[in-house]
C-alpha cells in the first residue's frame, strides 16, 4: 500500500523533504511504519521520540494503516 508521509521541523530537515509517498505492506501498523522509515532515513533516530499522526488525528503504535493514509511525522517541541 502507498501512504503519504509529512514531515514536520527537524524531521523534515533530517529527511530532507516536508512530504513523500511511501510503500507499506498491507495491514502494516503506525509501529511498522516507525520502523520502516527509521530503516530508510537513518538520522531519524536523533530525535529521540516523535508523534505521528494518521488523517490529522494523533495515533499510537497499534494503529492499522489503510492505503492511502497521511501520516504525520510530528518531533518533540521545546521551548522557553
Amino acid at each position: 500500500m502507498t501512504i503519504k508521509i509529512l514531515f514536520f521541523g527537524i524531521s523534515s530537515d533530517l529527511v530532507k523533504s516536508t512530504e513523500i509517498s511511501f510503500l507499506l505492506e498491507q495491514k502494516a501498523t503506525v509501529h511498522d511504519c516507525k520502523e520502516a522509515l527509521i530503516k530508510q532515513f537513518p538520522k531519524l533516530k536523533i530525535i529521540n521520540s516523535f508523534a505521528i499522526a494518521v488523517n490529522e488525528n494523533y495515533a499510537t503504535d497499534e494503529v492499522s494503516l489503510k492505503n492511502g493514509d497521511v501520516v504525520a511525522i510530528i518531533p518533540p517541541v521545546s521551548g522557553g
